[in-house]
C-alpha cells in the first residue's frame, strides 16, 4: 500500500512508522526534485507501508516505551502456499467453462497459463464454500485420474464436481504483508530491534496453519545496498531477508520480497535504468534458485513519469532473468500509488502493458483500500459495495489485455460495513481468478501495536480477531 512515513518522537527515540497515503492522480506540487511523502489524510499514528499514511497511533511495540508522542512528517528515502496452482470457482450463478489441466500433477502454472484442458460444464449455485470446492475437486480429480485426454464432465447445481490446477483454495497467493524491516527509512543504517525488525516467523507460522501460503516482505534499498544502488549487498541484512524467506519457501509457502521505495532511493527519484537493472541483478542472484520467491520490483511508484515507471520495472524484470532466476513470479507495480481503482484512468494500463518478460511469469500488482480516498488511513470505508466496485476497471483492463494481477495491499477497519466491502471484494476477485491470482492484507509485522486499525499480527492484532474467519473462507 502507500505509505507515508511519519517519525513516532519521543526525547531521543525516535520510530517511522509506515501507513497508507491517499491513491488518486493529483500529487500536489511536488517537484520531482523536491519529493517529500504524501501524509496520508487520515494520520493515524503508525504508517503502514508507504503511500497510505496510516498513523493509527501505532508504534513498535519492541521500541522503548514513550510517554509522549508527536507525529512529525519525515522525508521518505523512496517514493511513492502451495507451489501447486489451484483455482476454485466460488461464485457461480449460471452454467459455465472451465479450463482444466488434463495432467492433475502439481503445478506452479495457473489455470490462465495452462495450454493443454478439457473443457468442463459446471452448473453451480450462487455461492459455494471452500469447503464444497474443495470436496468438488477431490471428486473430479478421482473421475479424470484415469484420463488425459479432454474430456466433458457435467455437474447439477446440487452436486457440483469442479476441479482446478490449484490443489485448494481460489487463488495462487494469499496472504498477509509483513512489515518492520522497511521501519524508520530515514534512520540508516538503522538498528534492528529498535529501529526496524523482521518479521516473526512464529506468527507466520500461525497465518500458514490457518492455510494462507504468500507473504509480501518490504525491505529498504538502502539497507541492504547501502550507500549506493549498485553497491555489494550487506550481508547481515540479507541474512536476515534469506531467514524469512527461507522459511517461508520451505513450508512450500510464497515469500514476496518487496523493494519498499516508492521509486526513490536516498530520496531522490530513481531515474537510471542501468542501475536499478543492476541493483535487481545483485538481489536476485540470491535467490535465484528458489523456485517460491517472487520479485517485487518496487512499492508504490509515484509522481515520476509513466514512462519512467515503466522503464523501471523493465529494468527489474531484465535485472532478475539475468541473474538466472528465470522460473519465478515477477510483480511490477503502477504509477499513482498503483492503485486498483485508478489503474486505467492513471495511465498505468497504457505505460505498463507493454512490459516484456522471456518467462512468461510478469504479475500486475495493484493495491487496493476501501476508505473515501482511498488512502488506508480512515477507520471507515466508503460503502458496503466499494471493494468490488474499486476492482471492476482494473478487472477488465486485465481480461481485455490477457494480463495477471494481484491485490498486493488491501485492507478494512473493524466495522461492519467494511466487513461486507472486504468480503465482496474478495468474491469479485475470486469470481475473475483467471486473471487474478491472489490477495495480500496490509498489515502483519512485529513493531505494529495491537492498536493498529489494520494490524494482522496473531494472536491479539485488531485486524486479525475481526477478519480471520472471513479471509481463511478464501484459502
Amino acid at each position: 500500500m502507500r505509505f507515508s512515513t511519519t517519525f513516532l518522537a519521543a526525547g531521543l527515540t525516535a520510530s517511522v512508522l509506515a501507513a497508507p497515503i491517499a491513491e488518486n492522480d493529483s500529487y500536489g506540487d511536488h517537484d520531482a526534485c523536491e519529493w517529500t511523502p504524501p501524509t496520508h489524510p487520515n494520520n493515524r499514528t503508525h504508517h503502514h507501508k508507504g503511500p497510505h499514511d496510516k498513523s493509527f497511533g501505532l508504534g513498535p511495540s519492541s521500541i522503548a516505551s514513550i510517554s509522549t508522542a508527536t507525529v512529525v512528517p519525515v522525508s521518505l528515502s523512496s517514493a511513492g502456499g502451495a507451489a501447486a496452482s489451484s483455482t476454485a470457482l466460488s461464485t457461480l450463478s449460471t452454467a459455465i467453462s472451465v479450463a482444466i489441466p488434463t495432467s492433475l500433477a502439481a503445478s506452479s502454472t495457473p489455470a490462465a497459463e495452462s495450454t493443454s484442458s478439457v473443457a468442463v460444464a459446471v452448473a453451480a449455485p450462487s455461492t459455494i464454500s471452500s469447503q464444497d470446492s474443495l470436496a468438488a475437486s477431490t471428486a473430479t480429480s478421482s473421475a479424470l485420474a484415469s484420463s488425459s485426454s479432454a474430456a466433458a464432465v457435467g455437474t447439477s447445481s446440487a452436486s457440483t464436481t469442479t476441479s482446478s490446477p490449484i490443489a485448494s483454495g481460489k487463488f495462487k497467493f494469499f496472504g498477509v504483508d509483513e512489515s518492520g524491516a522497511e521501519f524508520a527509512p530515514t534512520t540508516l543504517p538503522g538498528t534492528l530491534g529498535t529501529t526496524y525488525e523482521w518479521p516473526s516467523t512464529t506468527s507466520i507460522g500461525t497465518l500458514m496453519g490457518k492455510g494462507m501460503n504468500a507473504f509480501r516482505i518490504p525491505f529498504l534499498m538502502e539497507r541492504i545496498a547501502p550507500g549506493t544502488i549498485t553497491a555489494t549487498l550487506d550481508a547481515t541484512y540479507l541474512s536476515g531477508l534469506q531467514t524469512v524467506v527461507s522459511f517461508i519457501t520451505a513450508k512450500g509457502g510464497y515469500a514476496i520480497i518487496d523493494a519498499h521505495n516508492y521509486g526513490r532511493y536516498d530520496q531522490n527519484i530513481i531515474t537510471s535504468t542501468s542501475d536499478f537493472q543492476t541493483f535487481w541483478k545483485n538481489v536476485a542472484t540470491e535467490f535465484a534458485t528458489n523456485d517460491n520467491v517472487v520479485f517485487d520490483c518496487n512499492n508504490e511508484f509515484n509522481t515520476e513519469a509513466n514512462s519512467l515507471v515503466a522503464s523501471l520495472n523493465q529494468a527489474c524484470i531484465d535485472g532478475v532473468r539475468a541473474a538466472g532466476a528465470t522460473t519465478q513470479y515477477i510483480f511490477v507495480e503502477g504509477n499513482a500509488y498503483t492503485g486498483a481503482w485508478t489503474w486505467v484512468s492513471s495511465g498505468n494500463g497504457d505505460a505498463m502493458g507493454n512490459l516484456t518478460d522471456p518467462s512468461d511469469k510478469i504479475i500486475y500488482e495493484m493495491h487496493q483500500y476501501l476508505d473515501t480516498d482511498g488512502s488506508g488511513t480512515h477507520d471507515s470505508c466508503d460503502s458496503a459495495t466499494v471493494g468490488a466496485d474499486r476492482i471492476a476497471a482494473a478487472t477488465a483492463w486485465l481480461k481485455a489485455n490477457n494480463k495477471l494481477g494481484v491485490i498486493g495491499e488491501y485492507a478494512g477497519a473493524v466495522d461492519p460495513t467494511c466487513e461486507t466491502a472486504i468480503t465482496g471484494m474478495l468474491d469479485a476477485l475470486a469470481a475473475a481468478n483467471d486473471v487474478w491470482m491472489g490477495a495480500i492484507w496490509w498489515g502483519g509485522g512485529a513493531l505494529w501495536q495491537s492498536s493498529y486499525l489494520f494490524n494482522f499480527e496473531p494472536p491479539s492484532g485488531q485486524a486479525y480477531t475481526a477478519y480471520i474467519d472471513i479471509l481463511t473462507k478464501y484459502v
